[in-house]
């Protein structure tokens, strides 16, 4: 789901805004956000155990964050939700969980 992320992160000009905040290359990024998302949907807490709790709001807020970004974040996603996820209950309640996360994250107007 990381991986596949950001591959349309990269590829998809709709993300461009998105994809130039992220620091290049995205190797270590994958990453991180790969330990994170198997803590956040329940599996092994890397994310915690290495650099301790993700405190998501913070740790971003160095990052102008805004609707823009946070739809271009959530479309992203949802793609990979609809590649790779097929219980389509299962597949609303991840997509309600990632827009609440994204909603979360916006910190300007």
């Amino acid at each position: 789901m990381a991986e596949r992320f950001y591959d349309i992160m990269e590829t998809d000009p709709r993300a461009a805004e998105l994809l130039a905040m992220h620091p290049q290359p995205l190797t270590q990024i994958r990453q991180k956000f790969f330990e994170f998302l198997s803590g956040w949907l329940g599996g092994p807490a890397l994310f915690e155990e290495k650099y301790g709790h993700p405190r998501l709001r913070a740790r971003h807020l160095p990052f102008r964050i805004d609707e823009a970004m946070r739809d271009q974040w959530l479309m992203c996603m949802y793609q990979v939700l609809d590649e790779q996820v097929h219980d389509d209950l299962l597949k609303m309640q991840l997509k309600s969980r990632y827009t609440a996360l994204a909603h979360h994250m916006i910190n300007t107007d």
